[in-house]
């Protein structure tokens, strides 16, 4: 199970103890948000991209309320935002919807970014691994226990209502 392989990972760095876990479902931004109490742009989605050569995949960390945005998107990595399947999802990052993060993936073919989006919040929330879990971290935490290698600036936030 992959939040076994989070679990795992995560105490390598003496972390694994920040894991939550539910009794609920956590596998929307929406039902993350109730399970964990806070308002839904503080869940941490991970997003998940074919890569330009058909090689591997791109995994973007980004706040639960944006989307992407495709001509950021077009004009950071130079080709059309194109989401992988579920299968692909699973079989690059070993982690399935609902869970999918971007901890303990171990395969070198995907490329980890963070969002700016997040940068607003003091903490957010990622998946573990599994439809059921949620960590706390920081904005700095988050890029550097998901090994990120940058911060972009690829979404949509929405206007405040």
């Amino acid at each position: 199970m992959a939040i076994e392989k989070v679990k795992a990972y995560f105490a390598q760095l003496g972390i694994e103890d920040r894991i939550q876990e539910f009794e609920v479902s956590s596998a929307t931004v929406d039902l993350a948000a109730r399970a964990v109490g806070v308002e839904g742009a503080r869940i941490c989605k991970t997003l998940s991209f074919k890569n330009l050569d058909g090689e591997g995949c791109i995994l973007i960390q980004t706040a639960g309320d944006t989307k992407i945005d495709n001509k950021k998107f077009k004009s950071f990595f130079g080709f059309k935002a194109k989401m992988l399947t579920p299968d692909e999802v699973v079989a690059y990052t070993g982690h399935a919807i609902g869970g999918v993060c971007a901890f303990a993936v171990e395969n070198p073919d995907v490329k980890i970014y963070c969002d700016q989006s997040m940068r607003r919040f003091e903490t957010v929330f990622p998946a573990c691994g599994s439809d059921n879990s949620a960590v706390e971290f920081t904005c700095d935490e988050l890029f550097q226990y998901s090994n990120a290698l940058a911060w972009i600036d690829v979404s949509k936030i929405p206007a405040a209502e």
